[in-house]
């Protein structure tokens, strides 16, 4: 993890523990003896692994004494049943970090088991599944990184590291054209170089395109990457046959109302990615449990 990536992690679990402890859990100090305790964390239910690195800061935060040593690695499978960590410590205050901990375990590893059933479906394809900026605000980065855990791919992490040409973009510019006009202008300027600190050849430029004439009008304007946006599969397919007659090398993403039951035959058309929004907004939490065993 990054520096200015742990930082934030760090600041993100300190909020979440303050939201949950603010003056102290009462329960533990009112009805427990100061004490040590043996416990473990297990899984109730199956999937992928993560979210151990900010459950790992949980408890440091709470209290750095506590020694808690992880079974198991992010992006490993685990089944109901199996210990995904071991704590030695202190009764007081394990207990009050587990529900923190467990949180962030369980959301992070229901995007990355999300994210793995989408992966397996088109196993054996070249396409890639791809997340979205469809987050938890605060969590992008943990969600992002689960996705990858899972064995999804990271889109654009924010409106700063790309640019995506999109339909309301088209409109107010006028055409397809006159956007990526403006914006090769606009990256060639000392005002990008200085506010984004990178140069034009850093940043990808992908167009949002819903009709062969706007496939062929983006291609003309030198793109070399499209997103094919809430298409039925026969529409999609003539997109894709359009987009690589006219330039085999351009790259094809498709989106929208993407499910496990259709995402398979998406990747058939042969398009090279999809971004699915619901392996980070939808998935269902994992079902983890912490037991004190001594």
């Amino acid at each position: 993890m990054k520096k200015e990536h742990y930082a934030a992690v760090c600041q993100l679990v300190r909020s979440a523990l303050d939201e949950d402890i603010r003056s102290g859990d009462l329960t533990s100090l009112a009805c427990l003896e100061p004490g040590t305790i043996k416990a473990k964390i297990t899984a109730k239910s199956s999937g992928i692994l993560s979210g151990t690195e900010p459950a790992l800061i949980a408890f440091d935060i709470v209290d750095s004494a506590n020694v808690v040593k992880p079974m198991k690695k992010d992006s490993e499978a685990f089944e109901s049943g199996d210990v995904i960590m071991e704590i030695d410590g202190f009764n007081q205050t394990v207990l009050t970090t587990e529900r923190t901990a467990l949180n962030f375990l369980a959301r992070l590893s229901g995007i990355a088991s999300l994210t793995n059933q989408f992966v397996r479906k088109i196993a054996g394809s070249s396409c890639r599944i791809l997340d979205t900026r469809k987050t938890t605000p605060g969590w992008r980065y943990l969600e992002k990184e689960a996705v990858v855990h899972g064995g999804g791919y990271n889109h654009r992490f924010g409106l700063y590291d790309m640019v995506l040409i999109k339909d309301n973009h088209i409109a107010s510019a006028g055409s397809i054209a006159a956007a990526v006009g403006k914006t090769r202008a606009f990256l060639d300027t000392p005002e990008f170089r200085l506010q984004f600190k990178a140069r034009a050849d850093d940043i990808d430029i992908e167009v949002e395109v819903e009709s062969e004439e706007q496939v062929a009008e983006a291609i003309r304007s030198g793109v070399k990457r499209l997103l094919l946006d809430n298409q039925s599969l026969p529409d999609l397919a003539a997109l894709v046959i359009a987009a690589r007659k006219l330039d085999p090398s351009v790259k094809l993403e498709a989106s929208g109302n993407v499910s496990l039951d259709t995402v398979a035959a998406i990747a058939e058309t042969g398009v090279d990615y999809i971004s699915i929004g619901a392996i980070t907004h939808s998935a269902p939490a994992s079902d983890f449990s912490l037991t004190v065993i001594d």
